[in-house]
């Protein structure tokens, strides 16, 4: 396991992802004690570091239950008590403060050994464990984080000497002149300054600074430059060779042309960086891909900064004709053309540039390739073939296409997921946080504000470019409205650097290049994908786009698209501004019609195989698809194609049941509904029927969803049989409930058997179970069920055989078999689990509550019913929310907590759905609770088992 405190206090584990470690002081205790791993820490010490100079009362059963909640996170064996304090287990090498110090002594005596290479190379490898502010979440340990920040100025010093003594002095000029305007009294930084002002040729600059320096030191300590600073003016005085060559020259050390020092710092892409440079030392064209504004000339300038050898940056944007490649080229490598004699012909510029580069090791950055890659890719193969020291770094939409070719996919930057609990660990609020800082001080990201930079920078993709231009947008704006008005990021993320390339200045403009790189075909493809809410299979995308596979292939090798895990996506960016295209071409309407054409034909296709053995697989089929179905059905609704809602609503319902998306789905519904009016589609009854019963799954709708399920209620009874909407039928049963006699409808089960699919033969079975349940015969109930388990575990159906299992499980509680009736809600929760269906996972956990309350076992009881509660409350189960909040109830009423029962079990009769046959027994069942509770209140006394014992 490996720690990190040189930033957010992080546990990695061997596989290098972090665990969870949970609240402020657990982190600021793991802070603590790996600052000294192996060794012991005393508890004085620890509560200093944890509370500082005011700790709370108790505070020693205070560390000693955050110590507990470590142990927990880490394991028990990598905490040791003593009796002198507590030890972290670990190796000093595996936490990145100790690793830190024992690189940089290293570097130190690398340096000091002669070695500069070797020395800058460890003094790299030791400022980079570096994530942000030392000990950032044990805000006491003021000495222990000054020393660290001490100790990181003292490597960058020795950094930069070994980069000096390299001959890197023009690359270091900007970086010092940032070190030193933080740190103006550093003498050895000002001293470092000259030294590398002196070695590019700026003798009259390193005077200015030391000149700057005496003065501060004069005004603000009294005091005259120290030995170091004093011995480097006089240097510089005497032209001393020691410093550095001040004219260009080998000596020098490698030359930098085209590479420009950035303003601003490089964030989120320390990994990909590394990436880049193993590629360069293993290939000699490495060419990093990736959409507009995603960084790749950042991360390519960086990495090239980078290099120990000859770097020229060439920028081609602003290259017009394929003939100027060779010439942007030539002049970034400062090669002029020769007065020519009209007797003597020209030569041509690739000539030219292989004669200069035939004998030179040389890494060429070719950026911004995509509107020339022929050109690009012809050159490049020319010269890497005549130059055998020269590599190339190419940026780029997409790659070259050149054999031996390492292609390196630039991706946007992580984001953190919508419920993070520290966006900072992620770099994409990092970067938005650090530019926002820039143009307001102060800015920083907190609990207040953390929610919309996280939904900021997920709307954005994690792309760079329009993070920067939304965090330059808190100049005039708040971080909610700059959230608010992502809708119409076109016009929102208008204001980019005045110096920019045009297409970087707006994030329109970046897009838009990319779309004016498109044959015909590919805009039109890449118009049609927006119709898409959650990517596409290929061969969805070659239906509804009609167009063949090989142009959206096309799209995905000009980072128009990703294919990724089988599917074509488009970043929300891409997507926005090829859907303005598409809404331009008049042919959106005809396109999304073919969308919801391929959706409903796959629901029809899926939803007989959702209850049969192909379950999972289909389940998992439709969980990439459901963005989809939602937005065909979304659009149906809103476009008025009525009956294409309808079986849309109808064929999707049983995933929906099972997948537990109850406010979604009714919503759906309803949509569809109130576009329907008071038409009846007659040859669409089923599918009618369908989408009045999804729409009332989450007990909402008002008076004319209880109209609705009244009709359906007396329209077709619990005798009826759907031909074409298998599901209906368990649905139906839900809201119909019994029949009004049971002894004929026993009979008429009985006769319908032959005609039914093994499934509804199966659900049958289990409909007759819950009537003979009703008429007393136990034994013949117990045989149907088990009928129908057996008939839905023919079928390879899990959902229906959780059905059956609850069915008999809520015989067994009936009959006061509590043990047999917690056994078998076991067996449905481990079923139900492994469909990942959530509200049966949920319903599962109430049965197994129920029984548990009965067996006494309260806090068993409690949690299972909170554990349902949670789930049924995520997914709109209302039924099953109603139930969980019943049954806590039901345990505080036990408990004698008589305010928390009436509160949980009136909370429960709000939440339980009117009009469902299927929740009766819930609302007589709150109501007992009630009832008993208001018993126990006027007798002053507390009840002492379950109300339904009672």
């Amino acid at each position: 396991m490996r720690f990190q405190i040189l930033g957010p206090t992080a546990a990695l584990g061997e596989d290098g992802e972090p665990i969870t470690l949970g609240g402020p002081r657990v982190r600021a205790l793991l802070t603590l004690l790996a600052l000294h791993a192996g060794r012991v820490v005393g508890a004085e010490q620890l509560i200093d570091g944890m509370y500082g100079t005011d700790p709370p009362d108790g505070v020693a059963n205070a560390l000693q239950s955050q110590v507990s909640r470590l142990r927990r996170a880490l394991g028990r064996d990598l905490v040791e008590f003593h009796p002198a304090g507590y030890r972290l287990v670990a190796d000093p090498q595996d936490v990145d403060a100790r690793r830190f110090e024992q690189l940089a002594q290293a570097g130190r005596q690398a340096l000091a050994g002669g070695d500069p290479e070797r020395a800058a190379a460890l003094l790299r490898e030791a400022l980079d464990l570096w994530r942000g502010t030392p000990l950032a979440d044990a805000p006491h340990a003021e000495a222990a984080v000054a020393a660290l920040e001490e100790l990181r100025l003292a490597a960058t010093e020795d950094r930069v000497r070994a980069d000096l003594d390299l001959g890197r002095h023009r690359e270091l000029v900007a970086e010092l002149r940032q070190l030193t305007a933080a740190h103006p009294l550093r003498e050895r930084l000002t001293a470092q300054l000259m030294r590398a002002l002196y070695g590019s040729g700026r003798q009259a600059e390193a005077l200015t600074v030391y000149d700057q320096a005496r003065k501060l030191l004069d005004e603000e300590l009294g005091v005259e430059p120290g030995p170091e600073l004093a011995a480097a003016h006089l240097a510089v005085l005497r032209a001393d060779p020691a410093l550095g060559a001040p004219a260009p020259s080998a000596a020098a050390g490698p030359l930098r042309q085209g590479l420009r020092a950035q303003l601003t710092s490089f964030v989120g892409r320390a990994e990909e960086l590394d990436q880049v440079r193993a590629r360069l030392r293993d290939n000699r064209l490495v060419t990093l891909i990736g959409p507009g504004g995603a960084g790749k000339t950042r991360l390519a300038n960086e990495a090239a900064a980078q290099e120990a050898g000859d770097v020229c940056f060439v920028p081609l944007a602003p290259v017009s004709d394929p003939s100027g490649v060779p010439r942007a080229v030539l002049a970034a490598l400062d090669i002029r053309d020769a007065l020519l004699h009209a007797e003597r012909p020209a030569v041509d510029p690739v000539t030219r540039l292989v004669t200069a580069l035939a004998d030179r090791r040389l890494l060429l950055v070719l950026d911004n390739c995509e509107h020339l890659v022929a050109a690009t890719a012809d050159l490049t193969d020319h010269l890497l073939a005549a130059c055998p020291g020269l590599r190339v770094l190419a940026t780029g939409r997409e790659a070259l296409g050149i054999t031996g070719e390492s292609i390196l996919p630039v991706a946007p930057l992580r984001l953190p997921p919508v419920d993070t609990g520290d966006p900072l660990d992620y770099a994409a609020v990092r970067l938005f946080a650090d530019r926002a800082a820039a143009v307001r001080p102060g800015f920083a990201v907190d609990a207040g504000n953390a929610a919309q930079v996280v939904r900021i920078c997920r709307a954005l993709d994690g792309l760079p470019l329009a993070i920067e231009l939304a965090a330059a947008r808190l100049r005039t704006l708040s971080v909610d409205d700059v959230a608010a008005r992502l809708d119409d990021r076109f016009r929102l993320l208008t204001r980019g650097s005045r110096t920019a390339l045009p297409r970087h200045q707006t994030l329109r403009a970046v897009v838009a290049w990319s779309w004016d790189l498109l044959d015909e075909s590919e805009q039109r493809a890449a118009m049609r994908l927006t119709v898409f809410a959650g990517g596409a299979r290929p061969e969805a995308a070659e239906q509804v786009c009609g167009l063949p596979e090989d142009v959206l292939f096309s799209l995905a090798e000009k980072s128009l698209v990703e294919f990724v895990a089988g599917r074509f996506r488009m970043l929300q960016t891409i997507r926005a501004f090829c859907a303005e295209r598409l809404a331009e071409s008049g042919e959106e309407s005809a396109v999304r019609q073919a969308h919801a054409t391929y959706y409903l034909d796959l629901a029809i296709a899926a939803d007989a195989r959702l209850r049969a053995a192909e379950q999972l697989e289909w389940l998992a089929r439709l969980d990439e698809e459901s963005d989809d179905l939602i937005a065909a059905t979304r659009w149906a609704a809103e476009s008025g194609r009525l009956e294409l809602g309808l079986r849309l609503t109808a064929y999707s319902a049983c995933y929906w049941w099972m997948r537990g998306h109850r406010v979604t789905s009714a919503d759906l519904a309803s949509d569809v509904l109130d576009a329907l009016g008071s038409a009846r589609p007659p040859a669409l009854d089923e599918e009618y029927a369908m989408c009045v019963l999804v729409s009332g799954w989450v007990g909402h709708g008002g008076e004319g969803l209880r109209a609705r399920l009244d009709e359906l209620r007396d329209a077709l009874g619990w005798t009826f049989l759907p031909a074409r909407v298998e599901f209906l039928m368990m649905l139906l049963s839900m809201l119909v409930g019994p029949p009004p006699d049971f002894q004929q409808a026993l009979v008429e089960i009985a006769r319908s058997m032959p005609r039914l699919t093994p499934w509804m033969r199966s659900l049958s079975n289990c409909g007759a179970a819950f009537i003979l349940q009703g008429l007393g015969r136990v034994d013949e109930a117990v045989e149907h069920f088990e009928v129908s388990l057996a008939g839905f575990r023919e079928i390879g159906e899990r959902w229906g055989a959780v059905l059956a299992l609850s069915g008999l499980g809520s015989l067994w509680q009936e009959q006061g078999d509590y043990r047999g009736a917690h056994a078998l809600a076991d067996e449905a929760l481990t079923l139900a689990r492994e469909l990942g269906a959530t509200t049966e996972i949920a319903e599962a956990l109430c049965r197994r509550a129920d029984a548990l309350l009965h067996l006494d076992e309260m806090e068993a009881a409690r949690a299972d019913y909170a554990h349902a509660a949670e789930l049924a409350r995520r997914n709109g189960s209302m039924e099953i929310l109603a139930w969980a909040d019943l049954g806590q109830g039901e345990v505080a009423l036990a408990r004698g907590d008589l305010d928390e029962a009436r509160a949980l079990m009136t909370r429960a009769r709000h939440e339980c759905p009117a009009g469902w046959y299927s929740t009766e027994e819930t609302r007589e069942r709150i109501e007992a609770g009630l009832t008993a509770v208001s018993r126990a209140v006027s007798r002053g006394t507390a009840v002492s088992r379950p109300v339904s014992e009672r």
